[in-house]
């Protein structure tokens, strides 16, 4: 199994509209682990580790996220892959 890590910085309406509970929600229907957590700025970040083929599909998710947000920008840093998380969480 081809494990990868990606974390991404969402930018445009995220904030208030279930973005990171949405972000939960997809991830545990694919099996990612990692977090989500809003920014100072308005953003939403994420660390999100699993199969190439399920990371992929949650971050093309990103790109338009829960039906209230509007995604203006999606920057991705891939980075070396861990397996350092049980499940994927919301972080305060």
């Amino acid at each position: 199994m081809d494990n990868i890590r990606a974390h991404l910085i969402i930018e445009g309406r995220v904030q208030g509209v279930w973005f990171r509970d949405s972000t939960r929600n997809e991830a545990a229907r694919l099996n990612i682990t990692g977090w989500v957590k809003n920014r100072f700025d308005g953003s939403v970040e994420l660390i999100a580790e699993g199969s190439r083929q399920d990371v992929e599909k949650l971050i093309e998710w990103c790109h338009h996220g829960p039906p209230a947000a509007r995604v203006t920008m999606v920057h991705e840093i891939k980075e070396d892959y861990t397996g350092e998380f049980e499940s994927f969480r919301i972080i305060f």
